[in-house]
């Protein structure tokens, strides 16, 4: 485990994906991460890396070849290097390898950086193509943050509002692949109520949201969190069934559209980048 801290937060991260599994807030005591419980979901944080969501029957084709790869990619279950640690900031950086290249036929580098700055953490990804050939990726974010429902709270009393949206243009999921219906969810003065019915057909996946500071907050007492990013095009909202804790998650690519033939070169949201091109974005949460 990696830990950086200051005089407002302290962050954890398990080398095993860089993944970020513990933000505590100094001040309250109060943790911001998803307990990561099996029993829903074990997950807290992970980075979804080189595809998002899943592959239709977990496959794709590059240059006439198919390649098998695990929803989400291979990222999150790899070990990254840390690099250039410090009280309040830390690098992690994974290279392909043998092992990716049976899935991945790319030569690349991911560098997740964490930093803390007052009462803020701030994740920024820089993805460079080191292949001679261009190279195709998608790259999400998917923290849980918990939900409190002790002290008579409950899991409705919370709600997410968003900065340049009156409503929600939702793709279904089917069998974990993206519809090309979409449903609307007109929001009550820009703000969703949580529940556990809302995300009772998997996650709610939006290709044309326009916010990008959104405020996940409790109505019963002064609990925010504040959640902004950058330079993803696409967002999904998601819980595991009644449990305690809601994701935000912003994306670069999305799972595959249901009637999609397997070409990586042609996947919805797909993005490219030439020999030695870099790729960058970031998200951050401010905890008042």
């Amino acid at each position: 485990m990696t830990i950086i801290q200051n005089s407002t937060l302290k962050a954890t991260f398990n080398d095993l994906g860089a993944e970020l599994v513990s933000l505590i807030n100094l001040e309250t005591g109060k943790e911001i991460i998803w307990e990561g419980n099996p029993d829903f979901w074990s997950g807290k944080s992970p980075v979804l890396f080189p595809t998002v969501g899943a592959l239709k029957d977990d496959k794709y084709i590059f240059e006439g070849e198919t390649y098998e790869m695990p929803r989400h990619g291979f990222a999150r279950r790899k070990f990254f290097e840390v690099k250039n640690p410090s009280e309040n900031e830390v690098i992690f950086k994974l290279n392909s390898d043998d092992e990716t290249l049976k899935f991945y036929p790319f030569d690349f580098s991911l560098e997740i950086k964490y930093t803390l700055v007052e009462n803020k953490l701030k994740v920024s990804y820089n993805v460079k193509n080191r292949s001679e050939k261009e190279m195709y990726f998608s790259l999400g974010a998917h923290p849980g943050f918990a939900i409190d429902t002790k002290s008579g709270l409950k899991y409705d009393d919370y709600e997410i509002s968003f900065s340049d949206d009156e409503k929600l243009e939702i793709h279904p999921l089917i069998d974990n692949l993206i519809s090309r219906e979409t449903k609307t969810i007109v929001l009550e003065n820009k703000t969703l109520r949580l529940s556990y019915e809302l995300f009772s057909k998997d996650a709610l996946v939006m290709t044309k949201m326009k916010s990008k500071d959104l405020i996940l907050r409790n109505n019963q007492n002064n609990h925010k969190v504040v959640f902004t990013y950058s330079n993803f095009p696409y967002f999904g909202i998601w819980a595991a069934k009644n449990a305690d804790f809601v994701c935000l998650e912003p994306w670069q690519g999305i799972a595959d559209i249901e009637d999609h033939n397997q070409e990586l070169t042609q996947k919805f949201g797909i993005l490219k980048l030439e020999r030695n091109e870099a790729w960058k974005a970031d998200w951050a949460v401010e905890i008042e």
